[in-house]
């Protein structure tokens, strides 16, 4: 795999992103001291080959997996496979990239109708004379 998927037209390759192994926490048997099987995935949001309004909305999210000096670092250690924590921590990257890309439209203000006035003071007159009603007569 030379390069990752984004979308259709974008994609960004595999020498960007800098894949160390280390050894996957938790309980694992007699093997667990002796393979690393998870993965530390790290990619600088700055010196990658991804356009500009990628890069700012990157470096803007809010995510823990965004360290200060604007690098991403995933780590993946859901798999026993090395391969299989590999493929997950790419995927994470490329739907991380994918959510930067979605331009959210801008909320445009709206104001009640006429009718939906009118509906509400019509309620809460209804409303009144129920309460009204409930009085004790003295």
């Amino acid at each position: 795999m030379n390069e990752i998927r984004i979308t259709k037209i974008l994609s960004i390759p595999t020498s960007e992103v800098d894949i160390t192994p280390i050894r996957a926490q938790g309980s694992g048997g007699q093997n667990v001291n002796k393979v690393s099987n998870a993965v530390h995935l790290r990619f600088d949001i700055r010196k990658s080959s991804l356009p500009d309004n990628y890069k700012m909305r990157l470096l803007g999210m809010r995510d823990q997996r965004l360290t200060a000096d604007g690098q991403i670092v995933i780590k993946a250690q859901e798999f026993r496979s090395l391969e299989k924590n590999r493929e997950e921590a790419f995927a994470r990257l490329a739907e991380m990239i994918r959510e930067a890309g979605i331009v959210m439209k801008k909320r445009r203000p709206t104001h009640p109708s006429l009718a939906a006035k009118q509906r509400r003071i019509d309620a809460k007159i209804q409303h009144s004379r129920t309460k009204s009603l409930r009085k004790k007569l003295s």
